[in-house]
């Protein structure tokens, strides 16, 4: 049975991962297997639970321990469980709990890009996506919409900081994924070696259209989205086999990249597109040697 362990002291070290370690100090870049996550809502909580993720303590309202929080407790019965009213965790945390429960949880290690890949046939690349709502919200969509798995270059937001991993509705732990080498070389070679054609999702005129039939068939292909402002910088995307644009319609320059994601993710998962005419694809560039 878990210890049920009623607040009084704010400054009891216990509750440092809580209230004073930033998400970056968590991640513990220096001492990777003493890195630790916040896991924020019951979803997330039992999906990391189910991908095997060590909780080190719950924290939660006390209100919670025989409503909301009751099967998590039950499956985390070593764990102990820090508890007061919903005022004093918000002056603890320094936000409202979303609904009332937290998580510590141990970081597992990471895989590696070879291990991510096995098997797969459509992944996605993230170049330098910085914002952790996007993050969050692209791994949804890759999650729900056919992807395979999900590569983050150096420059990335990390999937599991407290906000992504929550925007994700916990799907960040049932989608694998990693952070690849230096992008874009040697991480590009990488996806070649495996096999990966590329796909740059970039505002270029010199675009394949995104319906076009050879991409949905191609057997593996990794597709690579940019950041929220810059986009893709030219030199991945000068490396990828294709550039493909999603067409804007009434004056609208582009979209959000997690929007951009989820219409590029349902429209090239393997074997999605139908032949379409040629004046339909308005094809305008051929794929790069």
């Amino acid at each position: 049975m878990s210890q049920v362990i009623e607040i009084t002291d704010f400054s009891a070290p216990e509750l440092d991962v809580y209230a004073r370690l930033t998400e970056a100090q968590l991640l513990n870049r220096f001492e990777p297997a003493k890195g630790m996550f916040i896991a924020e809502s019951p979803k997330v909580i039992h999906r990391a639970l189910d991908a095997g993720c060590q909780p080190v303590s719950l924290l939660m309202e006390r209100k919670d321990i025989d409503g909301s929080a009751r099967q998590i407790i039950a499956r985390c019965p070593d764990t102990p469980v820090f508890t007061a009213d919903e005022e004093l965790l918000c002056n603890l945390t320094g936000y409202h709990l979303t609904r009332g429960v937290l998580c510590a949880m141990s970081r597992p290690p990471l895989p590696s890009v070879e291990e991510v890949c096995a098997g797969a046939g459509r992944i996605v690349v993230l170049e330098n996506v910085m914002n952790p709502t996007n993050v969050g919200a692209i791994f949804r969509s890759a999650a729900a919409l056919g992807m395979d798995a999900v590569l983050l270059t150096p420059g990335c937001s990390d999937p599991l900081y407290r906000r992504s991993a929550r925007v994700s509705m916990g799907t960040v732990f049932q989608i694998p994924w990693t952070f690849t080498p230096p992008w874009p070389e040697p991480g590009m070679a990488d996806l070649k070696n495996l096999g990966f054609q590329t796909a740059a999702m970039a505002l270029k005129e010199d675009s394949y259209a995104i319906d076009d039939p050879r991409l949905a068939a191609a057997d593996k292909l990794a597709v690579v989205l940019g950041s929220e402002g810059d986009g893709l910088s030219h030199t991945t995307i000068a490396a990828c086999d294709y550039t493909v644009k999603i067409p804007m319609y009434h004056g609208v320059d582009s979209l959000n990249v997690a929007a951009a994601s989820a219409v590029a993710f349902w429209q090239l998962r393997k074997g999605s597109s139908a032949p379409s005419s040629a004046a339909e694809r308005q094809i305008i560039a051929h794929p790069k040697k």
